[in-house]
C-alpha cells in the first residue's frame, strides 16, 4: 500500500479512493494500476486517461547509442590527431610562446674627416618600446595600459594607439613609444611600468655631430649638416619596403647626407639572441646570442678646417648683408675631391637626432631661406658670366675665334629693335678671348655664340652641345642624394614649351649665361676644375675610403672617376686659363693680385628676377701654376660678383696660403 502522503514536484504522486465494503480500509491508486503478468497500466473503471506512459522506443535507444559512439571516437580522433600528427607543430608554437628571437643592433659606424677629425658620436640612450601583441585582447584592458603609457610618457593617447596600429602587423616585433629618454626619467618609467606585457625600457644609442668645434653642440647650426645629413625613424613606407632586408619598427635610417648615401655601410650587421620570457613577455634567460658586427667608419674628402674657415668668412660677409643664402664648394682639381660644401643659412643636424621635435621642424619648413635645402648641389641659377670660360673654350675648340681674334666693344650689339647691352657703357674697344674672359666683355661672346652680321657664330645646338660635355644638363653623380641636373635650353624646346621660335637673342643669352640656362654652384665648380688640372672632369667625391672598426684597417679605397676628357685641345684650355689669370691679375678680380701666389678666376652676375638683386658669382682655383684648389662661391642676390664674391674668396685663401698651401 502505498502512502497517501507521497509527493511529486509538489503534487500527490498517488491518487486513489477508499474501496467500499471489505476493501473499506484500503486505498486503491486510481492512477497506476498495473498487471501483474504483463505489468502495463490498467485502465481503472471510472478512471480517467490522463496518465504518465513510456515513449523511448528501441529505435530511439539505437540512435542516441550510436551518436554517443560516435561523438566517442570524434574526440577520440581529434585527440589522436593532436598528439600524433600536429603535436611537433604545436610544441613549436608553444616554444615559440616562451622564446623568442631578440635582433642586436649594430653600433653605426662614425664619420671622420680626410684627417681622422671626428665628425659623429654614439652616445647611450633610453628608449621605451612596446610590443603590440603582447597587449590585452580586452579593449578595456589595453586602454587602461595606454593611458598609463600617456601619462608616464606625456604623449598623447592617440598619439600611441596610431602607433600601435600603424606597427601592430609586425610580429612581436618591438616599437618605439618615445626614445632619448635620460637615466633617471627612463628609471622612474622602468618602476612605475612594473609588470605591465611587452613594454620596456632598453638601453641604445643617439647620434650626435660634432660641429664647428671639438666638441658637441647641440645649437649650433652648421653647414656640415648638409654633407652629414641626419638619421631618423623609419616612416611606414620606409618600414614596409625594408623589413625583409632586416629593419625593425624600432630601427632608424639614414635621411639625408651621407648618412642615407652610405646607409648600408654605416648601419652595420645585426646580431641575435633567443631568451626565455615569462607569461607577460618579459625577458627571464638569456639562452643564446650571436654578436652583431659593428657599421663600417667613413673618412670622407672634406677639410673640417676648411669648410669651417670658408662657412665663418661667408657667414661674417651675411651678417651685415640683406640676402643670408649663400652657396660655396671647394674641390681639389687633381682628383675630384670635396673640400668643402656649404649651403647656407645650415641647420643643426642634432635636432633631428633622437627624434626632432614638431615645434622645431615646423621652424625650419617656414623659414623663408629654406635651411633645409643644400644648395650647392640641388640650387638652379643662371650662371651669368661663370660659364664664360667654357663658351671660350667651345668656340676655339670649333675654330669659330683663335687667341688673337678681336671684336670691337661699343657697348653692346643693336639687332633690329632690341639692343644687347655690355655691361660697361662705351664698351671695352677691340677685345680678343683673354680679354673677354678677363673683363667678362659681353659682346665678344655675342659675337662669338650667336654671330653678328657676316661673322658665324657657333649656335645653340653647338653651345648646348659642348656644354653638357662640361657636365651640364647631368648630375655629376657626387655621393651626395637629392642632386639636381640643371638645365639647358633648346630650340625644340622652346617651340614646345613656351610656343615660340628660337631668336638670336635667345643664343646670345645662353653665350653669356643668361636666359634659361640652369646651373647648379657644383657644375660650375666641376667646370672650374676641368681649366685648372689641364682638361680632366672628374666626378666629385665626398667619401675617400671605408674603414673597419674591427681592425681599423682600410677595407675599400675610393678611387677617383673621370667623367670627360680630352674633348678640347690643350693649346685652347691654356688661352683659357690665361684669361682667367688675366682677370686675377688685372681684370675683374683683381683683388685677388694682392694674394702671396697667382690665382685665376672668373666673375659673374646673374640676373634672374628684374624687381631683385642679381645673383653674385665667383669661381677661381689656385696656386695658377700648381692648382690644388678650386673654389667657387655664389651669394643669392649678392650683386655683382666682384663686389661681394671675390672679397669672400680673397679672404679664404689668405688664411689658406698659411693653413693649407703645400
Amino acid at each position: 500500500m502505498v502512502d497517501k502522503k507521497s509527493y511529486f514536484f509538489g503534487e500527490p504522486l498517488f491518487s486513489g479512493k477508499k474501496l467500499e465494503g471489505k476493501f473499506r480500509n484500503t486505498w486503491v491508486e486510481e492512477s497506476f494500476y498495473f498487471e501483474k503478468t504483463f505489468g502495463k497500466q490498467k485502465e481503472l473503471a471510472g478512471t480517467t486517461k490522463e496518465y504518465l506512459g513510456n515513449n523511448f522506443t528501441k529505435n530511439k535507444y539505437l540512435i542516441s547509442l550510436l551518436t554517443i559512439i560516435a561523438v566517442f571516437f570524434l574526440i577520440l580522433f581529434r585527440l589522436i590527431y593532436l598528439q600524433v600528427f600536429s603535436g611537433s607543430d604545436y610544441r613549436i608554437l608553444a616554444e615559440n610562446n616562451r622564446q623568442r628571437i631578440i635582433p642586436i643592433p649594430a653600433e653605426r659606424g662614425l664619420i671622420y674627416d680626410r684627417n681622422n677629425i671626428p665628425l659623429t658620436k654614439n652616445i647611450p640612450n633610453f628608449v621605451l618600446t612596446l610590443i603590440p601583441q603582447t597587449l590585452p585582447k580586452d579593449e578595456n584592458k589595453k586602454n587602461e595600459i595606454i593611458n598609463k603609457l600617456a601619462e608616464l610618457t606625456a604623449i598623447p593617447n592617440d598619439e600611441i594607439k596610431m602607433i600601435i596600429e600603424e606597427y601592430g602587423n609586425y610580429t612581436y616585433e618591438s616599437v618605439v613609444i618615445k626614445d632619448n629618454i635620460e637615466y633617471e626619467k627612463a628609471l622612474s618609467i622602468l618602476i612605475a611600468l612594473g609588470d605591465l606585457p611587452g613594454i620596456e625600457i632598453k638601453q641604445g644609442s643617439k647620434r650626435l655631430y660634432i660641429n664647428k668645434e671639438e666638441v658637441i653642440s647641440t645649437s649650433t647650426p652648421s653647414s656640415l649638416a648638409h654633407v652629414l645629413g641626419y638619421i631618423g625613424k623609419l616612416n611606414k613606407k620606409e618600414l614596409d619596403n625594408l623589413h625583409s632586408k632586416g629593419y625593425l619598427p624600432s630601427d632608424v635610417i639614414g635621411k639625408v647626407g651621407i648618412e642615407k648615401t652610405f646607409e648600408t655601410y654605416l648601419r652595420g650587421i645585426y646580431g641575435k639572441k633567443r631568451i626565455e620570457v615569462n607569461a607577460t613577455g618579459k625577458e627571464q634567460s638569456i639562452l643564446a646570442e650571436e654578436a652583431p658586427i659593428p657599421g663600417k667608419h667613413l673618412i670622407l674628402t672634406i677639410d673640417k678646417k676648411i669648410q669651417n674657415k670658408l662657412e665663418e668668412i661667408i657667414s661674417s660677409y651675411l651678417k651685415n648683408f640683406p640676402s643670408k643664402r649663400a652657396a660655396a664648394v671647394a674641390i681639389n682639381p687633381q682628383n675630384g675631391e670635396v673640400l668643402a660644401l656649404i649651403s647656407l643659412p645650415a641647420f643643426d643636424n642634432n635636432d633631428f637626432s633622437g627624434g626632432i621635435k614638431s615645434v622645431v621642424y615646423n621652424n625650419y619648413l617656414n623659414d623663408k631661406n629654406q635651411p633645409l635645402y643644400n644648395r650647392v648641389i640641388s640650387g638652379l641659377y643662371p650662371s651669368g658670366s661663370s660659364i664664360k670660360p667654357a663658351i671660350a673654350a667651345i668656340a676655339l675648340e670649333e675654330g669659330i675665334i683663335t687667341s688673337v681674334t678681336s671684336f670691337l666693344s661699343t657697348g653692346g650689339l643693336q639687332v633690329g629693335d632690341w639692343f644687347f647691352p655690355d655691361w660697361q657703357a662705351g664698351g671695352h674697344g677691340n677685345t680678343n678671348v683673354r680679354k673677354a674672359i678677363a673683363w667678362s666683355v659681353n659682346t665678344f661672346f655675342y659675337y662669338i655664340g650667336g654671330g653678328y652680321r657676316d661673322f658665324t657664330g657657333l649656335g645653340v645646338e653647338k653651345i648646348v652641345e659642348y656644354l653638357k660635355k662640361f657636365g651640364f644638363s647631368t648630375q655629376t653623380g657626387i655621393d651626395l642624394p637629392a642632386e639636381n641636373q640643371g638645365f639647358l635650353p633648346s630650340k625644340k624646346w622652346k617651340e614646345e614649351t613656351k610656343k615660340e621660335r628660337w631668336y638670336v637673342g635667345d643664343t646670345y643669352n645662353v653665350s653669356i649665361g643668361q636666359g634659361d640656362i640652369l646651373v647648379t654652384p657644383l657644375q660650375i665648380a666641376n667646370m672650374t676644375a676641368f681649366f685648372a688640372n689641364g682638361g680632366v672632369l672628374y666626378k666629385p667625391q665626398i667619401i675617400k675610403s671605408i674603414i673597419d672598426p674591427v681592425t681599423n684597417l682600410e677595407t675599400e679605397k675610393i678611387i677617383p672617376q673621370i667623367i670627360n676628357r680630352d674633348f678640347i685641345k690643350k693649346e685652347n684650355i691654356n688661352t683659357v686659363k690665361l684669361g682667367m689669370k688675366d682677370c686675377a691679375d688685372y681684370g675683374s678680380c683683381r683683388r685677388l693680385s694682392l694674394l702671396p701666389f697667382s690665382t685665376a678666376g672668373k666673375t659673374g652676375t646673374a640676373q634672374w628676377n628684374k624687381n631683385k638683386p642679381n645673383h653674385a658669382w665667383f669661381t677661381s682655383f689656385a696656386p695658377y701654376e700648381n692648382p690644388q684648389i678650386v673654389v667657387t662661391v655664389l651669394v643669392e642676390e649678392g650683386g655683382e660678383g666682384s663686389s661681394i664674391a671675390v672679397p669672400i674668396v680673397y679672404d679664404f685663401y689668405k688664411w689658406w696660403a698659411n693653413n693649407g698651401l703645400k
